[in-house]
Order: structure tokens, then sequence, then C-alpha cells
């Protein structure tokens, strides 16, 4: 008579924590995936491994494109170029890199290689971008991306272990993907909901992890920068008190004014069609 056959049963909490080649969902994923450090301490914090996984997707969603990308992934940047070669592609970006401030905080402008493309050849340029063995990182603004293509993109980047970021709307947070990290990028509110473009709230869609219910605060640009983009909108709504204050003038038997153009020149507004270059970087201080 044979002897009864006993079933064993292992579930992950009678494991001890650290078994190489066992990651508990409950906890951060490190050591899983190499990765790059953010620059940013409490982003790196939440982050598994530390910063951006290399070789693998990372996507960046926000409402307006152009605002923060450069800020979020520039240390990264920085420190990937100073340790090792290779180029850095940027593919249909919504504004035109400007190379010396990336040159002033420390990313060599002859690293850089810029691609202009429509929606139809941007996301053709990233993925062939990412087979080249002489480039280091991607950058690609895929607004109408589907998830099929994400994954080319996940699988390309992961065979030369490169840096990839995907930047995509907001409205794109409800559809699937298959990056690795997914962030969600907002910019900082002060009282009173007026929203300012130095600083930037985090939100970690997904991560090798538990989810995190609260978003990280991080600065949104140089402290100078900053100082110029309030200044600058500050004028901009002193213009618009003026130019409020003469249209209240307005009225039957009252002959129309319009603010001179001395006025707006002495508030540092130029006329429509002469806009100054951080015109629309300054607008996002006054929305």
């Amino acid at each position: 008579m044979s002897a009864p056959r006993h079933s064993l049963r292992v579930v992950a909490s009678d494991l001890p924590f650290a078994v190489p080649g066992v990651w508990h969902a409950d906890a951060l994923g490190a050591g899983q995936q190499s990765a790059q450090s953010t620059g940013y301490g409490p982003l790196d914090a939440q982050l598994p491994g530390g910063g951006w996984p290399v070789g693998a997707l990372n996507e960046v969603l926000q409402p307006v494109a152009g605002l923060h990308e450069w800020q979020l992934v520039l240390p990264a940047l920085v420190q990937a170029t100073a340790r090792r070669s290779g180029a850095v592609v940027v593919v249909a970006p919504p504004c035109e890199p400007f190379g010396p401030a990336l040159q002033a905080q420390g990313l060599a402008a002859d690293r850089l290689c810029v691609v202009r493309a429509d929606a139809a050849t941007a996301l053709w340029a990233a993925e062939q971008a990412l087979r080249c063995r002489e480039v280091l990182a991607v950058m690609a603004w895929l607004p109408q991306v589907q998830p099929a293509a994400l994954r080319r993109l996940q699988l390309a980047a992961a065979q030369q272990r490169q840096l990839l970021w995907v930047f995509r709307p907001a409205s794109a947070a409800h559809q699937a993907s298959p990056a690795l990290l997914r962030l969600q990028v907002l910019g900082m509110a002060m009282p009173g909901g007026v929203s300012t473009f130095p600083g930037m709230q985090v939100h970690i869609l997904k991560r090798r992890g538990p989810p995190l219910a609260q978003g990280l605060d991080l600065p949104g640009c140089h402290s100078r920068l900053a100082q110029v983009l309030a200044a600058q909108a500050e004028r901009r709504r002193s213009a618009q008190v003026v130019a409020s204050t003469f249209a209240a003038a307005k009225a039957p038997g009252v002959l129309a004014m319009r603010p001179p153009l001395g006025a707006l020149g002495a508030l540092g507004i130029r006329p429509e069609g002469r806009g100054h270059a951080l015109d629309r970087a300054a607008m996002a201080l006054v929305r």
C-alpha cells in the first residue's frame, strides 16, 4: 500500500523577503531592472532601482506638450551623456530645443539629433533610432501612438539597452500601455488655483511596485528662469488690467479708447506679431 501524497503549497508570505529572482508585488522591484537616476531624490526614492528604467519604455503624460519634458529628463541625460558616448535623438518635439540653455545645464548641443517628423513618420523615426548602436537615448512625442506600436518601441529599447521616453497627452491615461514606468506631470498650483509654470507635480501611474497615492512636487525649471517667467507673467497681468480699464470706458456717447502703445511698452508687452521668445512659457503662468 503506497503512502499518502501530501501537496506542498508555498505562498509569497511564506518566503523570505530577499529571495533572488522573486519579487513581491507589494514592494518596489529593486534590482529587477537597471536604472538611471532621475536627478530628483524624492522621485528616485519612489522608483524601482532608483531611477528611469534603462532598456525600457518610460511614458510621460501631461495636459500640454512642451512645458516640463526637458526639465524632467535633463538631469538624467546629463549624467548619462557624461558616462557614455552616443547621441540623444529628439523626435518630433513640439518646441525647438534651445541649445545654449541645454549646454549651460550640462548637455552638449552636439550630442543632440533633432528629427522633425509628422505624425505618420515620427513613430518610424523613433523605432529606427532605437535600433542604432550609436544612440544613447530617444525622446519622442507621439500623441496618437497605439499600444501595439509602443510594444515595438519597448522591444527596440531593450535590445540596445537605451533610455527611451515617449511623451503623450494626459487623455491617454485610460489607455493600456506596455510602459514599465508611467508618469503624469501636472503644473503645480498656488492658492486660488492659479497654475504655475516653474513647478511640476509628478504622479506615478504605473511602476513595478505598489501604487503611490500622492503626487511628488518637483522644481519645474531653474530658479532664475522661474523668476524671469514670473516677472513676465506679472507684466502680462498688468497689461490685461490696463486693457480692461480702457475697454470699460466704452459707453454710449463716449469715444472708444485704446491703451497707448507707450503704456504697453512700459509693461514689457509688444504689439501682436512681435512676441518674445519666452511668451509661450510665460502664458502658462497667466493661465
